[in-house]
């Protein structure tokens, strides 16, 4: 019994890896920004928190638009239909080219609000410039998740890696010239931060399209698009997958980002040990993320074919294998949170020598927070995942709106503002809201399943 469940994990990591170490990507160049801000003061890193806070929103909205273009390419590319899967990609990366113009707006109109959410003066300051450029970026980043998201559904996972790899490469290198002034490049802190991270996305979009161009099987599905020949529709098909989608993302993404907000209540140093904890947990969500897109192609795929039992069977594998790897997390968090946040901050600097001791203390205290969710969160993208491969997205929208707002938010508030716990309080609240959500979306899941199995796909 057990077997049939386990035989199946070397296909599923050969298929997530490139999507997991692609996912890690986008959190490095936060990762990178984080580390290399964070040796100019808790202030520079509390920055660039609040200005990330916006445009997690606007990435959450971008990305989680874009992923409705995965299974409806997967299930083409089961059923062999390759007229199909051209005009998922070139629908949506209209839709994608629009959006992300739409969040650069958005975010740049809500710019004012730094001013009135009761943030550090000092910290808003420094945010203001940062979110400008990076807001920019957004354009790039969503029209390369179209590409990328193609690419995934065609089973290619490899080639977005290879992009975000590039990007990181080109971004901590730029940094290191503009953050510090080196090589001639004048100090620019914050501001060049941002710099890196909007040219690292630019030249990972390129360098996408430019991979799948000089792939022989690919060329043709990337080129020769006729924009002026459009079907509605692919546009309502998109629309009601990826509008869903895109409020599954930001349901969860904004629960975090008002933990950011919370956390700036409490002072720059929680809001500082806030982002680093929320950093370390990114990161390793980003393997949840790499599952949950091997969920969706692989249940995608069997949908397109009806196979109903094998569908259940391999979802199944893929829950448990993200378990056992969220377990392994759940234990490094715990044992390395006294010196995962001694990475963010420099230690011997005397200036900022009781500042950053405090920083690193709370930021310690979340850490074990973060251990004990670590399951629930990755449980919960990897069945939100296998819905999005049944093409299920309405219901879980409404799920992860419960979970993470009538239940986490409030629970976040009255313990961490309220209740005295400040950040503890309200990581205990994301913790009870990832958790409701794992439990109600598998639910969902086994629920949708079970029926399938009694009411099989007729005949084609």
């Amino acid at each position: 019994m057990l077997q049939s469940y386990t035989r199946d994990f070397g296909a599923h990591l050969r298929l997530a890896y490139p999507v997991i170490l692609g996912m890690l990507g986008h959190t490095f160049v936060a990762f990178a920004d984080n580390v290399m801000v964070g040796q100019l003061g808790p202030a520079e890193l509390a920055a660039v928190s609040l200005g990330n806070s916006f445009v997690f929103i606007g990435m959450s909205l971008g990305i989680g638009f874009s992923v409705a273009i995965t299974p409806l390419v997967a299930e083409a590319d089961g059923e062999g239909d390759n007229s199909k899967a051209k005009n998922a990609l070139k629908h949506g990366l209209i839709l994608c080219t629009t959006l992300g113009v739409l969040l650069f707006a958005m975010i740049w109109l809500a710019k004012p609000l730094l001013a009135h959410m009761d943030q550090p003066e000092e910290v808003v300051e420094l945010a203001k410039p940062y979110l400008d450029l990076v807001a920019i970026s957004l354009i790039p980043l969503v029209i390369f998740q179209a590409f990328k998201q193609f690419s995934e559904g065609m089973s290619q996972t490899k080639f977005p890696m290879y992009a975000t790899l590039l990007a990181n490469v080109v971004n901590i290198l730029l940094n290191y010239i503009l953050i510090f002034g080196k090589w001639g490049a004048p100090e620019m802190g914050v501001v060049g931060a941002a710099i890196g991270t909007l040219v690292s996305r630019v030249l990972m979009l390129f360098f996408l399209w430019g991979v799948l161009y000089r792939d022989r099987r690919l060329k043709p599905f990337v080129s020769g698009f006729a924009f002026n020949r459009t079907r509605k529709v692919y546009f309502k098909k998109i629309l009601s997958l990826g509008f869903p989608t895109a409020l599954q993302m930001f349901f969860e993404v904004a629960i975090f980002t008002a933990a950011i907000w919370l956390s700036g209540v409490l002072g720059k140093n929680a809001q500082a040990a806030n982002q680093i904890a929320l950093n370390l947990s990114s990161m390793t969500f980003m393997v949840g993320m790499g599952l949950s897109a091997a969920a969706m192609i692989r249940v995608g795929n069997q949908k397109g074919l009806g196979n109903w039992s094998e569908l259940k069977r391999l979802a199944h594998s893929l829950f448990f294998l993200t378990f056992l790897i969220e377990v392994i997390f759940a234990l490094g968090f715990w044992l390395g949170a006294d010196y995962l946040p001694t990475i963010y901050l420099d230690e011997n600097n005397l200036a900022l020598q009781a500042e950053n001791t405090e920083v690193i203390l709370r930021a310690s205290r979340l850490l074990v927070l973060a251990a004990i969710f670590q399951i629930s969160d990755g449980l919960q993208v990897v069945v939100l995942g296998a819905l999005r491969g049944l093409q299920d997205v309405r219901i879980p929208t409404l799920i992860t709106f419960i979970a993470y707002w009538c239940i986490g938010f409030p629970i976040s508030y009255y313990l961490g503002i309220q209740g005295g716990l400040e950040g503890r309080g309200i990581w205990i609240g994301l913790l009870a809201g990832l958790t409701a959500s794992a439990l109600m979306l598998y639910l969902r899941f086994r629920y949708l399943t079970n029926k399938l199995l009694l009411e099989p796909l007729p005949s084609r």
